[in-house]
């Protein structure tokens, strides 16, 4: 669904592409609220939630702002991935400048054990350059938009694992993985283990769906580089998805 929403009715814009908030939009579905979600379109046969749903991009910061004023929009709950940046800096200015209340809804990052081996860095071009020192076998699962900064490197070989194929360059000695999650604790002990990997390179997502890695790479000893979060805007948040539709209860009543 593209364009002005066809009534009045005031409705609440899930920024979506998550897990949160595709489970957000089936619990509003349920409870009387208007609303539809949106997606960024950056995944071929993205997983859809339940009601209404847009996808592309707004035109940046006014252009949100003018759609959320357009469009009737009550509220905004922005479930996009925690590495979303832009569009979680765009949604809090736009829905600051039309007066429309924002909830950050993230999921919570993931915390070392007293098994696990991690070395954590600022952002992607340090992760690059740990693994560079380090070279060996490397497992990355960084996402397809980001594989373009280890291409240089020539000392690891890299199994990426990606859900829709890279468009970037890619390292001279490399495997591409097309896959999507959930994973669980076997296969990804096995993925492991058949492909010898010595580190693994992942963000702080956070979650579920893609935690049993870590947990698999604890237990084999894998040294972990994981990107920490980029800063985000001062903005309520929640963790889960009660929390977020009790705001929105309390907020239309």
């Amino acid at each position: 669904m593209n364009g002005s929403a066809p009534d009045p009715t005031e409705h609440v814009l899930i920024l979506g592409g998550t897990g949160e908030a595709r489970a957000l939009a089936s619990s509003l579905a349920e409870s009387g609220i208007e609303f539809i979600s949106s997606l960024a379109g950056r995944v071929n046969d993205p997983r859809l939630p339940v009601g209404p749903v847009r996808i592309g991009g707004f035109g940046g910061t006014e252009g949100l702002r003018d759609w959320l004023r357009s469009n009737r929009i009550r509220a905004v709950v922005d479930a996009t991935h925690p590495f979303a940046a832009t569009i979680t800096r765009n949604a809090a200015r736009a829905a600051a400048d039309a007066g429309v209340p924002l909830l950050r809804l993230r999921r919570d990052p993931w915390v070392p054990g007293d098994t696990d081996t991690w070395t954590r860095v600022p952002d992607l071009p340090s992760a690059a350059r740990e693994v560079d020192a380090r070279g060996g076998r490397v497992f990355l699962t960084t996402g397809r938009q980001d594989v373009g900064v280890f291409a240089g490197i020539r000392s690891a070989w890299f199994l990426i694992r990606v859900v829709d194929a890279p468009t970037a360059a890619l390292p001279p000695r490399h495997e591409v993985l097309r896959s999507r999650g959930p994973y669980d604790h076997a296969s990804e002990s096995r993925l492991l283990r058949d492909n010898d990997i010595d580190l693994l390179v992942t963000k702080n997502s956070g979650g579920s769906l893609t935690s049993a890695k870590l947990v698999a790479a604890a237990e084999l000893g894998i040294e972990v580089i994981m990107v920490d979060r980029p800063a985000e805007p001062d903005s309520p948040v929640v963790s889960d998805v009660g929390a977020a539709r009790d705001w929105l209860e309390a907020l239309f009543d």
